[in-house]
This record gives C-alpha cells, sequence and structure tokens, in this order.
C-alpha cells in the first residue's frame, strides 16, 4: 500500500467518525425537542437548513443539470422509503432510550444481507445465516420475554426502530437492484425534497394537533402534536439539527469515495457507543444488564456479517448509499 492510499484511508476513516458523530448529535437533538414539538416540523426545518448545504455540495460537484435523472419514480420511491425509515426511527426516541434505540437499528445491515438472499438471487452461507439469526436473537433478548412486562412500554415499541432499519435495508437493495447513477448530492437532494414534501403534508393535515392522542402515546403524541414556534432557546438546537444534516451528506459520502469500504465501514459502529453516552449524559439513561447483552449480540453478528462479505469480496449494497442515513 503506498502512501496515498493509506492517506486516503486516513482521511477516509476522520470523515467517517465525524459524520456517525453528526448523526449521534442529531439523533440527541431530535430527542430533546420531541418533548415540546412535533417531529414533522423538525424534520421539515432540519431539512430546509440541510437542502442548501446539499446544493453547495451538488455546485461543486458540477452544478443543477446533476439533478436530471432519466427515472424520477424510482427516485421518488427511495425518497419515500427513506422518510419512512427516518420517521420511524424518529419515532421511537420520544420513548425508548437513545443507547436501546441505536443498537436495535443496527439491524440494518442483517436485513440487506437477509434481502439480498430474498430479493437479489445472492448466496448467504449457513455461517452468516447463523449470524442474521444471532442478532435478531438480540433484538428480543433487549425486551427481556421472562419479564412481565418491559420498564420501557409494550413491545410494539421495540419494533420500531427494527421497521426503521428494515425500509432502510429494502432502500439499499432497491438502489442496487434498479441502479441510481445519480451524483451523491444529487440523490441528497432528491431525498431531502421527498422529506420536504411529507413533512408539508403531515402540516397541511394533522398540522393543529387534530389527531394527537396525547402524552399517553408518547411515540404518535411526537409524530401528530400541534406545530409550534419555536422558543429563542430552541432555536439554535433546531439550526444545529440542519448542520448535522449537511454535515452527514458530505462527510459520509466523501469518506466512501476516497477510501475502500472495508477499511472504513466497522468505524460506523463508533455511533452505538456514542449514543449510550449521550442517553447517560443527558437522559440518565444506562443500559440494562439485557440490553448490553443484546447490543453484544446485534453488533458481533453485524461486524461477522461484513468481515464474512469482505472476505467473499461481496460488498454491503448499503456502503455506496450512506449519505442518506437519517
Amino acid at each position: 500500500m503506498n502512501s496515498q492510499t493509506e492517506a486516503s484511508i486516513a482521511r477516509g476513516i476522520t470523515l467517517i467518525c465525524v459524520g456517525v458523530f453528526a448523526i449521534s448529535v442529531n439523533d440527541l437533538l431530535i430527542k430533546a425537542l420531541s418533548n415540546g414539538y412535533p417531529l414533522h416540523q423538525i424534520v421539515f426545518t432540519r431539512t430546509a437548513i440541510g437542502i442548501f448545504l446539499s446544493f453547495l455540495m451538488l455546485h461543486l460537484e458540477g452544478g443543477l443539470s446533476l439533478l436530471r435523472t432519466s427515472r424520477p419514480g424510482l427516485h421518488i420511491l427511495r425518497g419515500l422509503t427513506l422518510v419512512a425509515a427516518n420517521m420511524t426511527f424518529f419515532a421511537s426516541l420520544a420513548a425508548l432510550p437513545l443507547g436501546l434505540t441505536t443498537a436495535l437499528y443496527y439491524v440494518g445491515p442483517l436485513f440487506i444481507t437477509l434481502f439480498s438472499f430474498a430479493f437479489l438471487g445472492e448466496k448467504v452461507g449457513p455461517l452468516r445465516i447463523g449470524a442474521i439469526v444471532v442478532g435478531f436473537m438480540g433484538v428480543i433478548v433487549m425486551q427481556e420475554p421472562w419479564r412481565s412486562g418491559s420498564s420501557y412500554g409494550p413491545p410494539w415499541l421495540f419494533a420500531l426502530p427494527v421497521i426503521a432499519a428494515a425500509l432502510y435495508a429494502s432502500m439499499a437493495v432497491m438502489t442496487r437492484a434498479l441502479g441510481v447513477k445519480s451524483t451523491a448530492a444529487a440523490l441528497t437532494i432528491y431525498n431531502q425534497l421527498m422529506f420536504l414534501a411529507v413533512s408539508s403534508l403531515f402540516y397541511l393535515l394533522v398540522g393543529q394537533g387534530q389527531a394527537d392522542p396525547g402524552p399517553e402515546s408518547p411515540s404518535l403524541h411526537f409524530l401528530l402534536r400541534a406545530w409550534t414556534w419555536p422558543t429563542s432557546e430552541d432555536w439554535p438546537l433546531f439550526a444545529l439539527t440542519g448542520v448535522c444534516n449537511g454535515i452527514v451528506a458530505y462527510c459520509i459520502t466523501s469518506a466512501y469515495r476516497m477510501a475502500p469500504s472495508a477499511s472504513i465501514a466497522p468505524f460506523e459502529y463508533i455511533g452505538l457507543p456514542l449514543a449510550i453516552f449521550w442517553g447517560w449524559l443527558f437522559f440518565a439513561e444506562w443500559p440494562t444488564p439485557a440490553i448490553w447483552v443484546g447490543c453484544g449480540m446485534i453488533l458481533g453478528a453485524g461486524l461477522f456479517v461484513f468481515l464474512r462479505e469482505r472476505q467473499k469480496k461481496r460488498p454491503n449494497p448499503a456502503r455506496k448509499d450512506l449519505a442518506t442515513r437519517r
């Protein structure tokens, strides 16, 4: 490996770490804002801010002409799937600890391998199948089924981040199957336009809180409560979510362009200890022993699947599409 390649890998690792850090801060901010504002308002505001950074990236990549596409339907479908994944994940943040929600979301790579086998006909050996089973067993362990009830609420709350991961995985596999040849900045803008459209539709339909079930249902309350003009103390938090959105798009896209995914992808997993740290620092959340065990099972399974695919020289289809994540 020459010095230029080593330098590119080092820059790629630095960028992926910055990008994952921005994701963790974004999740922290959205959880903090969930007590006072509806999810669709937060999503609209952060996207309206972040899209300016994306247009700057597009300008650097070649200009508005890069937004032309022969497959607008595919971009709409991808965008809607990503919006559904994000909204489902963020809705779970209102009711579940930050570290637990993030850990459950990390079953995404397992879904990608499973969907590649089911829908793309890729070969998946017994070792990876076993790892997938172990990962999903980790989800069950986190719910502590041996107890009469979870302290976090009904079991369906645990399903929200898992559903978000499945939606994200389906988007990644769909992208690979159908082929999307747009630049990273163009893809980000298409997705952000869908976020703006969906959050605006939410405002028109339920923006006055007419469908809000109340705080007894934290996730639905977060999703459907009435829009509220942000206080002067909260405007900086809204602005920071938009900045984080732009940082994630730039850093993760650039990282995967300048360095092999095999060298930098494992560094994505720093997101879990960061989420646990933020949860402890700001919300006094600390994982139970069962959650620690489940985290280990999910992350261990995900890393094993990644390393096995690297050994088989079958890169994970999501790796080039990670700029769209949260």
